[in-house]
């Protein structure tokens, strides 16, 4: 009996001792900003969890060191302090719930960027709060730029493999960084916020390999909803309200040769006009590439056109196509080639003078 007592006082001096030395501020705390399919609550304690790629966690925080808590094993996230390079951190497997951030800072406030940088729906990821220096706290929430963007997609969108050099035969997290894709290039390049809403292996009719009539758990039947998935929060579309939606599927629904063209046509046609009831004043504009050529490319820019055609004849005029060039290895592969950093950026430098002309966007 009085062995346990001990531990108990040991443990509760441990406790005390965590306690004194840092100021730990909850993840529903309303100073943090969001970007993302995020779901906040107060539940245990204060957490957010996401599935989707991309999901940005931002905030001004006041001392000299930062440890962000979160759940063991939930991947990599990357860094953006102050103007500092970026870089990247990982909550291990077995590993503790405090993720280590930085340390020696001058004292005073800084801003902070966490961007969850691979996919989540395995991983699970939850975001419990900061542990910043004794007294201080978070300073105001952070503004935001004006302008929004949204990027839906599969892998290429998701970033998979973009670390890689295309020699392995393995697929890991730690290739994948949401932050050097063409997306969130292209944002940076106007100063936009961005969403992501992807998940490598999916499509619009089908996913990869998938039943040829088309299968259940494509994106236009998970889109509604906050978290990868048919149950649970659906998503409020008025939190974020983009002014330019991007729409890169139709890669899985081609990869096996035996596809229905009039089925590839028809769900372009309704994510489109489900996109323009949630999002009606968005440019949208259907993606194709870089990883299709030949008769698969073809039958996706006829499937894409239709739905164009489709949203004309309605009188909506603010829906596009645009085609990346097909890889052809000049800028390397990534992991199981799929495109690597610099193909992402050669993407982006092809995007961003299309978006610069039906937006106007300096």
């Amino acid at each position: 009996m009085k062995k346990i007592f001990l531990c108990f006082v040991f443990l509760l001096a441990l406790l005390t001792v965590e306690a004194r030395e840092y100021n730990y501020v909850r993840a529903h705390d309303n100073r943090f900003v969001y970007v993302g399919r995020v779901s906040v609550s107060a539940a245990e304690g204060g957490t957010a969890k996401w599935t989707y790629p991309g999901v940005q966690i931002h905030c001004v925080f006041e001392g000299t060191s930062v440890r962000m808590k979160t759940n063991p094993g939930s991947g990599f996230y990357v860094i953006n302090l102050d103007d500092e390079e970026p870089f990247k951190v990982e909550s291990q497997q077995d590993g503790d719930s405090l993720v280590f951030i930085a340390d020696g800072l001058d004292d005073t406030s800084h801003r902070l960027t966490i961007t969850y940088c691979q996919e989540g729906l395995l991983r699970k990821p939850v975001f419990y709060g900061l542990y910043l220096d004794p007294n201080r706290t978070l300073g105001r929430r952070p503004k935001l730029p004006s302008r929004k963007m949204e990027f839906i997609g599969n892998s290429i969108t998701c970033g998979y493999g973009i670390e890689g050099d295309g020699s392995e035969k393995k697929f890991s997290y730690s290739q994948q960084n949401i932050t050097l894709t063409y997306g969130a290039l292209t944002a940076q390049a106007f100063g936009a916020q961005y969403i992501v809403v992807a998940r490598s292996g999916i499509g619009i009719y089908r996913n990869n390999n998938g039943n040829v009539n088309g299968d259940r758990m494509v994106m236009p039947t998970l889109y509604p909803y906050t978290q990868f998935g048919t149950s649970g929060e659906r998503w409020d579309f008025s939190r974020y309200q983009p002014d330019v939606v991007c729409v890169n599927l139709g890669t899985n629904d081609t990869t096996n040769p035996r596809y229905i063209n009039s089925k590839l046509a028809d769900a372009f046609k309704r994510f489109v006009r489900t996109l323009r009831q949630h999002y009606p004043h968005a440019k949208i504009v259907l993606l194709t590439g870089t990883m299709i050529s030949g008769q698969r490319l073809a039958d996706v820019k006829a499937a894409q056109q239709a739905a164009v055609d489709d949203a004309r004849s309605r009188g909506d005029r603010e829906v596009y196509r645009f085609d990346f060039d097909p890889a052809d290895g000049t800028y390397g592969y990534g992991t199981h080639r799929h495109p690597s950093a610099r193909q992402h950026a050669h993407m982006a430098e092809q995007l961003i003078p299309f978006i610069q002309r039906i937006t106007g966007w300096d």
